[in-house]
């Protein structure tokens, strides 16, 4: 199986159209999905910096991509946690806190280009053809464990990069390859981008920063 999987990840390289690097910057474009009967997040959005701040709060916040950045299948960051979230399960509903988590987002090629399900978060994380990739510093779980979501069934799986704790790092990761370990399958158009930050279960304060996230 895992000789599969690379060879599954080579051949989606190299089936894709070659993408451009490029940053995808925080500011116009970023929507906010709040949750009912729940705070929301504060989010501080500076050129390619995004500041955070969450009080016993959890929401999200998602850009959709342009089609130039649907090929894409590597991704690049820095994130910094100065307060964070205890180590939680991240496989329990309604006691997954986490300091940090990042979301990549794919629906199949020709389900992208038609555009259909794209403009609402809810509506595309919902959708069966969706795949999606949550990778997440913070939880009691070792690092590049893929764990099952509580939220998104089959149609999302969990990546730990960091477990719970502080600090400040860099981040480069394979989206082709942790897709077909995740899932088995090639991903199709990465269409999205979400950032979320969740202390609600435990009244707990996270101060964190994303910035600097690229694709190629």
């Amino acid at each position: 199986m895992p000789r599969l999987l690379t060879a599954l990840s080579a051949f989606c390289l190299a089936a894709l159209p070659a993408v451009a690097a490029g940053p995808v910057p925080f500011g116009a474009g970023w929507q906010e999905q709040t949750f009912s009967r729940l705070a929301p997040n504060s989010y501080s959005f500076q050129g390619e910096t995004l500041a955070l701040r969450s009080e016993g709060a959890v929401s999200l916040i998602w850009q959709r991509l342009t089609p130039g950045f649907h090929g894409a299948r590597q991704a690049d960051w820095h994130w910094q946690v100065s307060q964070g979230t205890p180590p939680t399960d991240l496989t329990q509903k309604g006691g997954d806190d986490r300091n940090i988590a990042l979301y990549f987002l794919f629906l199949p090629q020709d389900k992208a280009q038609r555009g259909g399900g794209m403009s609402n978060i809810r509506r595309l994380l919902r959708d069966r053809e969706a795949r999606v990739l949550v990778y997440v510093w913070g939880g009691d779980h070792a690092r590049n464990q893929v764990l099952p979501s509580p939220y998104l069934g089959n149609r999302g799986k969990t990546v730990v990069l960091r477990g719970a704790g502080t600090g400040r790092h860099s981040e480069s990761v394979n989206l082709a390859a942790d897709h077909a370990r995740a899932f088995g399958t090639a991903p199709g158009a990465l269409v999205g981008v979400a950032v979320s930050a969740d202390s609600d279960d435990t009244q707990s304060r996270i101060v964190a920063q994303l910035e600097g996230l690229r694709l190629r």
